[in-house]
């Protein structure tokens, strides 16, 4: 099928021939005509098959002319850098539209993104804290809203933003279309569409959870940290194959742990991104990985979700992610637009259990590899690795016996109820009295 064939408008159709898009993938035939009919909408399908412009292409479509400055369409990402990239997507399409395009999100000054509301949008795209940030501030009214578009919601709820997420979905109009697009679809994500969506209507073009079938699998048995850097090391500098690769680690210590010691080998050709950093240093992190000033990009899974970076060879998952989905959206970091890709994971032998939970959601093994002999195995331990060991300069701390004391019987004198002296006791005499006469007694 082609574009052609789909009610697709001549502004579109222009701009995907600029692009060189001819030909729609089968989420975006899929999805066009069931959001162009208005309907709550679910897709699910892998990553890397055009999910954004399986969602952009009707909902533009849709979109009329207007000087109003309320957004009509929402799209809620989880990312700050996936704004940017979904922001720029939607203008790659607009440019024979005349469409008024912004994004918003956090860690950025809030008054310019108050000015750019003012000024007048019809599409914004946004993170969800900053999102309801203005429509609590009412610096974004939502009452024309005909369209949100939520991406990556497994993320958002990863991230923690289900309360924010909840709250505005509560906020904006009930008379509106709701969409979902994600790689994935899990119980927590069920509960949503159940609480906020009408009948929905799911596309689904794979099985959940099955990895791209262009992206070669593989795992390295590896002991522990240092030996897994030396792997690393051993493969960037002797596999040519890998041109261009992203280094996934489980957290921003141990991200830093990797470039700190792979940068003195590989110098300039090396990048790390991850939430610590400014956003300026993130946006110049993907800039320079994209323009292949970085070969290596070490990140955390802030970029694991709908982030389109192109001509990635190669993902390494320096370790085991706990939760399978996790795998599917890393490994979805290559083998994009029609391109093979790879996929390497070291696993220690705490991590075999997380493996075993990644074949059993893929339905499919993963090729087991052996381990180079020329790669020193190291005997140091990362500091999370080290178990915690008593201080022996520390004193032990003696055991308190606490004395009970002996037991024995009050005497009898003891035992008698306090009942006061002669006059108190006339005196309760007299109440008593008072009170039985009253009653009639």
């Amino acid at each position: 099928m082609s574009f052609t064939e789909l009610n697709i408008s001549k502004q579109l159709l222009n701009a995907l021939n600029d692009l060189g898009i001819t030909s729609p993938t089968p989420i975006q035939s899929a999805a066009f005509s069931v959001i162009m009919s208005g309907t709550d909408s679910v897709g699910i399908a892998q990553t890397g098959t055009g999910k954004t412009f399986a969602y952009l292409l009707p909902s533009l479509r849709q979109l009329t002319y207007s000087e109003q400055k309320a957004p009509r369409i929402i799209i809620i990402v989880p990312t700050r850098e996936l704004v940017v990239q979904v922001s720029q997507e939607c203008e790659k399409l607009c440019k024979y539209q005349s469409v008024r395009i912004g994004g918003i999100y956090g860690g950025a000054n809030i008054n310019t993104q108050r000015q750019l509301l003012f000024n007048g949008l019809d599409i914004l795209v946004a993170t969800p804290g900053r999102l309801l940030d203005m429509i609590l501030d009412k610096a974004l009214i939502v009452s024309s809203l005909q369209k949100l578009i939520i991406d990556e919601v497994d993320e958002m709820l990863s991230l923690g933003f289900r309360p924010q997420l909840t709250r505005v979905l509560e906020l904006l109009p009930v008379k509106r279309q709701t969409i979902l697009f994600s790689a994935t679809l899990t119980e927590e994500i069920e509960s949503i569409i159940n609480s906020f969506f009408k009948s929905p209507k799911f596309i689904e073009v794979n099985r959940r959870g099955s990895p791209i079938d262009r992206i070669t699998q593989e795992v390295y048995f590896t002991p522990n940290f240092y030996t897994k850097v030396n792997l690393l090391e051993h493969l960037l500098l002797n596999n040519t194959q890998i041109q261009k690769c992203i280094v996934f680690c489980k957290d921003k210590l141990m991200a830093d742990e990797v470039y700190k010691e792979l940068s003195p080998v590989f110098n300039e050709k090396i990048g790390i991104i991850h939430s610590n950093k400014s956003q300026p240093q993130r946006f110049e992190a993907i800039i320079n990985f994209e323009k292949g000033v970085h070969r290596i990009l070490i990140a955390t899974d802030v970029i694991s979700r709908g982030l389109d970076l192109a001509e990635v060879t190669h993902v390494f998952n320096f370790d085991t992610p706990q939760v399978p989905e996790d795998y599917i959206h890393r490994i979805g970091r290559t083998g994009r637009a029609d391109k093979s890709g790879n996929s390497i994971t070291f696993v220690n032998p705490q991590e075999k259990a997380a493996l075993k939970a990644i074949e059993t959601l893929m339905k499919k093994k993963v090729s087991i590899l052996e381990f180079p002999n020329e790669v020193e195995i190291s005997d140091a331990l990362a500091k999370w690795e080290k178990k915690a060991k008593p201080d022996k300069n520390l004193k032990k701390i003696p055991k308190v016996e606490i004395k009970t004391g002996a037991f024995h019987e009050k005497k009898a004198k003891n035992k008698k109820i306090q009942l006061g002296g002669k006059r108190k006791q006339e005196s309760l005499r007299r109440k008593r009295e008072i009170q039985r006469k009253k009653r009639g007694i």
